[in-house]
C-alpha cells in the first residue's frame, strides 16, 4: 500500500506560505531601504574624508540593494503552488537566489580587491591620502546597523528556514565585517600609516568573497538530492513506530528538495488484517509524520505483511 504524497489540504499549507512571502517581502524592502541610505551616506563620507576602504564598503551596501531584489524574485517564485508541469513544487527556486546572490558577493569583493592589491602594488605610484573623522562616523554608523540588519533577516530566515534570507542576512554581517575592517584601516591611517585604509580594502574583499563561497555551498547542497541526517531519519522511523498497528520499519529513505523533505518510508503490519485495515495504519503514520515535520512535503507508505504465527 502506498501513500505517494500529502493530501492536498496537507502538503501545501496556503497560511504558512503567504506568511513567509508577506514576510519575506517586509524583510527584503527594509534592507532595501536601509542599504539605499547607508550606501549613499558612505559614499558621501569616502569622497569628503578621503577614504578608499569607506568607498569600498559602500560598494558593498549597494551590492546588497541587488540582493535583496533577487531574494524577493526567487521567495516569489519558489512559493508558487505544484501544477502539471512542476508536480514537486518550486521550492528551488529560491537555491538559484541564493546562487545569484553568491555570485553577486564574490565579484564585488573581487573587484575589490583586485582595486586596493593594484594600489598597494603601485610601488609609490598611487598617492595615499589620510582619511577625514567622517570616515569614522561612517564606518561606526555602518557596524551598527549592518549588524541590527543581519540579526533582524536571521531571525526570519531561521523561522522558516529560507536560504534566500539566511544568504541575504549573512550578505549584511559580510557588510559589518567589512565595516570593521575599515573602521581599523581608518584608524590606521590616521595614526601615520595611510597605506593601512587601502589594506583595509584588501581585508575586507576577502571577507565577501568567503561569505560568497559559504552561500554557494549552502546553496548548491540544497538543489543536490541528499539525504536527511541520520537523526532526523531516526526521529521519523520513530514516530512511525509510535502508531497503533506498526509492528517495525523496514526501509526509510529520505531526500532534500530545496528547503523541503520528501520520505519514503516501508512499514511492516500483521498480514492476516484486512486492505481497509492496512490502509488505515498506512494513515496513521502519513498524518502522524506530516504532523510531526513540518518541513516533510511528500510521503510515500508502503505496507509490508508480517505474519506473526512464524515470526
Amino acid at each position: 500500500m502506498k501513500r505517494k504524497e500529502k493530501r492536498e489540504g496537507f502538503f501545501s499549507p496556503c497560511a504558512p506560505t503567504q506568511d513567509f512571502q508577506k514576510r519575506a517581502f517586509e524583510v527584503s524592502l527594509v534592507s532595501i531601504i536601509g542599504n539605499t541610505i547607508l550606501s549613499l551616506f558612505k559614499v558621501f563620507a569616502g569622497i569628503l574624508a578621503n577614504s578608499g576602504a569607506m568607498i569600498s564598503d559602500a560598494v558593498h551596501s549597494a551590492s546588497d540593494v541587488f540582493s535583496s531584489i533577487i531574494v524577493i524574485i526567487g521567495v516569489k517564485l519558489a512559493a508558487k503552488e505544484s501544477d502539471k508541469d512542476h508536480p514537486y513544487g518550486h521550492e528551488r527556486f529560491e537555491c538559484v537566489a541564493a546562487v545569484l546572490l553568491a555570485f553577486v558577493l564574490f565579484v564585488s569583493g573581487l573587484l575589490i580587491g583586485y582595486n586596493s592589491l593594484e594600489k598597494i602594488l603601485s610601488g609609490g605610484a598611487y598617492e595615499f591620502t589620510t582619511p577625514g573623522v567622517l570616515a569614522l562616523v561612517a564606518a561606526g554608523v555602518s557596524i551598527g546597523v549592518k549588524e541590527a540588519m543581519y540579526w533582524y533577516t536571521r531571525h526570519y530566515a531561521r523561522r522558516f528556514d529560507s536560504g534566500a534570507l539566511m544568504a541575504d542576512a549573512w550578505h549584511h554581517r559580510s557588510d559589518a565585517l567589512s565595516s570593521v575592517g575599515a573602521l581599523i584601516g581608518i584608524v590606521g591611517a590616521r595614526m601615520g600609516y595611510p597605506v593601512l585604509d587601502t589594506v583595509a580594502s584588501l581585508v575586507i574583499s576577502l571577507f565577501i568573497m568567503k561569505a560568497a563561497y559559504d552561500i554557494f555551498k549552502d546553496a548548491i547542497g540544497k538543489m543536490v538530492d541528499h539525504s536527511c541526517d541520520e537523526a532526523v531519519e531516526r526521529e521519523i522511523a520513530e514516530c512511525a513506530l509510535e502508531q497503533s498497528g506498526v509492528m517495525g520499519v523496514d526501509l526509510i529513505h529520505t531526500r532534500t528538495f530545496g528547503n523541503k523533505i520528501y520520505v519514503d518510508i516501508e512499514i511492516s503490519a500483521d498480514a492476516d488484517i484486512s486492505l481497509c485495515a492496512s490502509h488505515e495504519i498506512a494513515d496513521k503514520v502519513h498524518n502522524a509524520i506530516e504532523e510531526r515535520f513540518p518541513k516533510v512535503k511528500h510521503i510515500m507508505v508502503h505496507v509490508n505483511p508480517k505474519n506473526i504465527a512464524t515470526d
